[in-house]
């Protein structure tokens, strides 16, 4: 019996007509529908009465002065110290040197630099309690920017825009803050588009 129906089965595969694509490959059984990528979320000034507001102030001034001295022994271990590649080492000093670096102008203008301390957008969906875990939770991150006196406070809308490209009006850091353990720790990341 076992071997009449395993028979009537293949005999009724073979009978069936291949689906096929119109490259001839087989048809997949389920429709697949691609997905829209996500929009990219949009960054916004972080408010001054946050509890991150003067950590991420009080990190943002020790990396622009470390930047600033161009002494790789000073911004080195807050970009990662010994975890630093030597690429992005020598990546970060050549930011620091470029005449035509957002670096350059933003933090080494002879006028007044002006700083932004940049988050992203909590999602509307979001309730007050889910938004209090996030002001009382032990990590975050921030993109930090800085732009020389004249550029009329034009800053990054996400962080894409963050990439520190030479046309850019303003440079920016991704800081990555934690307070767990004995001490509050924080991180610099710089990012640079692909060359």
């Amino acid at each position: 019996m076992r071997a009449l129906l395993i028979s009537s089965a293949l005999v009724a595969a073979l009978a069936m007509p291949a689906l096929a694509t119109e490259a001839g490959a087989p048809a997949p059984l389920l429709s697949v529908e691609t997905e829209a990528p996500a929009p990219r979320a949009r960054l916004v000034p972080l408010a001054a009465d946050s509890a991150w507001t003067p950590r991420f102030a009080a990190a943002a001034d020790e990396l622009a002065a470390a930047l600033r001295s161009r002494d790789e022994a000073r911004w080195a271990p807050l970009l990662g110290g010994q975890w630093l590649a030597a690429e992005d080492r020598a990546r970060v000093a050549d930011l620091l040197r470029d005449g035509d670096s957002p670096f350059r102008h933003a933090l080494f203008s002879k006028g007044f630099t002006h700083r932004t301390i940049l988050g992203w957008s909590a999602p509307a969906s979001l309730n007050a309690d889910e938004r209090a875990a996030i002001e009382t939770g032990q990590e975050a991150e921030a993109l930090i920017c800085w732009s020389a006196g004249g550029a009329g406070g034009e800053w990054p809308v996400t962080a894409a825009d963050a990439d520190n490209r030479a046309d850019r009006p303003y440079a920016c850091a991704r800081i990555a803050y934690s307070i767990r353990g004995d001490r509050p720790t924080w991180r610099a990341f710089i990012e640079q588009p692909p060359a």
